[in-house]
């Protein structure tokens, strides 16, 4: 047996005690933030922003509000969840952060019968006991709950536990919750896993989306991901819309809802008065 090392591997490969100075640095840094994030959550500095998904038939129709957690630091700062989203997603404390996710949303339901809200979740959080109880608790006392209630989930997180997640929406559905594949068109999920999931709605990724009115490679990546969800039963709703032209386009080409700046952005002050089940008043005549 050879123990001659390979020179390819540097010192720090082969002996895990020692990290580089870069790597340090960066765990400190994650440390760090993970260390912000489970104070907000223990000190409960967290709100929900959220942002409107409008009919792309007639904008001024609202289908639904989505929910995006924000978590503050001391200062009552956001810290950004691009800093830790990733990092959580494998540990609890991303099941607790989909826990207060959850409660909020559902509050805010309870608070403003009528309105329709999704939530963000992980896939993952369907095993968290906590937040399978947060949630069944709030169908229990309010009855009808689950009908105003859409569970937004990545591709990515689905692909860990498709076989816990689908009896758990087959029970949901009797509650009448709905189901949103987010990010659609981002990741590799098969078709057999799609057609057995049945979301109900697809959320097509903004990253499909972006200049999609005037580049003929991304309309054709787009029309795809749009005819597939489509060919599945699913909703299709267009994420990060930022122009009229990409609205227009995307509307033309089958999309039912449209998200994005274009038609407002998050916000932890949302005017839900503004929701409509059907189409607006009519604006009064010109004086």
């Amino acid at each position: 047996m050879s123990f001659v090392k390979d020179p390819r591997v540097s010192k720090f490969d082969r002996d895990p005690a020692l990290a580089s100075p870069l790597d340090a640095a960066i765990s400190a840094q994650d440390r760090e933030t993970l260390s912000l994030v489970s104070s907000a959550l223990r000190d409960r500095r967290m709100r929900l922003a959220f942002q409107p998904v409008v009919y792309a038939a007639d904008p001024g129709v609202i289908g639904f509000f989505e929910g995006f957690i924000r978590l503050l630091n001391p200062r009552d700062q956001v810290i950004p969840a691009r800093d830790f989203m990733g990092a959580v997603e494998q540990h609890e404390l991303g099941r607790e952060i989909d826990c207060a996710a959850l409660q909020m949303g559902l509050m805010t339901l309870q608070r403003n019968p009528g309105i329709r809200v999704s939530v963000n979740m992980s896939a993952r959080s369907v095993g968290y006991r906590p937040w399978g109880n947060v949630l069944r608790k709030a169908l229990r006392e309010t009855p009808g709950l689950g009908r105003n209630l859409i569970l937004e989930m990545t591709e990515q997180s689905i692909l860990q536990v498709p076989d816990v997640l689908k009896p758990f929406m087959d029970e949901m559905r009797d509650h009448g919750i709905v189901f949103a594949l987010d990010d659609f068109g981002s990741g590799a999920m098969s078709l057999r896993v799609l057609q057995e999931m049945r979301f109900e709605i697809a959320k097509i990724d903004g990253s499909l989306v972006k200049r999609v009115d005037r580049s003929p490679d991304a309309q054709a990546v787009a029309r795809a991901a749009i005819s597939v969800a489509r060919e599945l039963g699913m909703f299709v709703v267009a994420e990060a819309v930022e122009t009229e032209g990409e609205a227009n386009w995307l509307r033309d080409a089958g999309c039912g809802c449209l998200q994005g700046y274009l038609f407002g952005p998050p916000t932890v002050s949302p005017d839900f008065a503004a929701f409509r089940q059907g189409r607006p008043d009519p604006a009064p005549p010109a004086t």
